[in-house]
């Protein structure tokens, strides 16, 4: 299949493999950003293939696994109330809050929902008028603009059963806080294509400069990866700090303006907790004044709460890079995918998930 079969060829994978070899001449500490490299990188042996010196730390790049405890309960709280259906992507359903998770709220009688899209949520919103229905809104700059989008679709139809329970999060800001901690070791990351593909390259750039730090954006295959990591090591012995489009097939300098239109109408720039991490000051999307009716934390009048990490998960420390799910004395024991301790162990792009599938021999 084009675009995909080419950049799992075994060929190309060894010259790759063969040229980073070649260039590396010093150990490097770099970061995939993004949940889905990570387990490209578990599940096709990458991380065994390459050089000695090269290390690979794993990133918060899972806006399921960064998504705090808080709003996890929070959605539980909403799902469990009789006039509502709570509709959420199916990765979120296993996240476990401090009382269950979703699936343990629609075991005790929510209607909870797998949506494929949050205009399924509307549709249902609009099929049934007696009802509330609330979208859990989470992910990066990927998701947001067909939230945004959701939004203001049920703005002009009138819809007043409809909300979202946003947790939106955005990633150049998390990199800034990795970078700014005492203990970072990151010294060039390999960025999401899918959230530059709508935010463009600009805040990726001023981060590179501001830190002198280089930066490639690449795709999730085996072969975009390798080439994104032979650019970073190159830039890295030459004491580069730029920005470099590996996944150019479907990243633009600009981004997409239309989407990023959308989410700019719809959403402001707010502080928001990350699981694990903590606050991470202008980090978050949070609705705008305008559409602040469509907020599920304002239309059920829901209270801010602190609520503390199981004390033996590490997952905050998988997230910035600084320890790996193996070091955690509860991988594949005590934490596994069906009874997991944080959310990396069962989301699809979780760090823990990539280690117990593709690692653990």
């Amino acid at each position: 299949m084009k675009y995909v079969d080419e950049y799992r060829d075994p060929a190309a994978a060894r010259a790759l493999i063969s040229a980073i070899a070649r260039v590396a001449r010093r150990d490097w500490t770099v970061m995939e950003v993004c949940g889905g490299q990570t387990h490209t990188l578990l599940k096709s042996g990458i991380l065994q293939l390459l050089p000695a010196g090269i290390t690979l730390v794993h990133g918060p790049g899972c806006p399921v696994c960064v998504t705090p405890l808080e709003q996890i309960d929070k959605a539980l709280e909403i799902a469990a109330r009789r006039q509502v259906i709570f509709c959420s992507f199916g990765d979120m359903l296993r996240v476990p809050g401090s009382a269950g998770s979703l699936f343990d709220a629609k075991a005790a009688g929510g209607d909870v929902r797998i949506v494929y899209s949050p205009l399924d949520a509307v549709n249902l919103a609009r099929d049934n008028p007696r009802r509330q229905v609330v979208f859990f809104a989470v992910g990066f700059e990927t998701t947001a603009p067909a939230n945004a989008v959701a939004v203001e679709q049920a703005g002009r139809t009138g819809l007043r059963n409809f909300s979202i329970l946003s947790a939106h999060v955005l990633v150049p800001p998390a990199l800034e806080a990795i970078l700014q901690s005492p203990g970072c070791r990151v010294q060039g990351f390999l960025a999401p294509g899918h959230v530059c593909a709508v935010t463009g390259l600009r805040d990726y750039e001023r981060i590179a400069e501001t830190y002198r730090v280089p930066i490639v954006v690449t795709g999730f295959e085996p072969v975009d990866l390798l080439d994104g990591i032979r650019l970073l090591v190159e830039q890295l012995e030459r004491g580069s700090a730029a920005v470099e489009n590996q996944y150019s097939r479907v990243v633009r300098t600009a981004g997409n303006p239309a989407a990023q239109d959308a989410v700019s109408r719809v959403f402001e720039i707010c502080p928001r907790k990350w699981r694990g991490i903590g606050e991470i000051p202008a980090s978050g999307l949070r609705l705008r004044a305008a559409y602040r009716e469509f907020d599920a934390e304002v239309r059920f009048n829901l209270a801010a709460t602190g609520v503390a990490e199981p004390p033996e998960c590490i997952s905050g420390l998988v997230l910035q890079g600084i320890r790996k799910p193996h070091e955690c004395s509860a991988f594949g024991i005590r934490c596994t995918p069906e009874t997991p301790m944080g959310a990396p162990m069962v989301s699809s792009e979780g760090a823990c998930a990539a280690y117990y599938l593709y690692g653990r021999q």
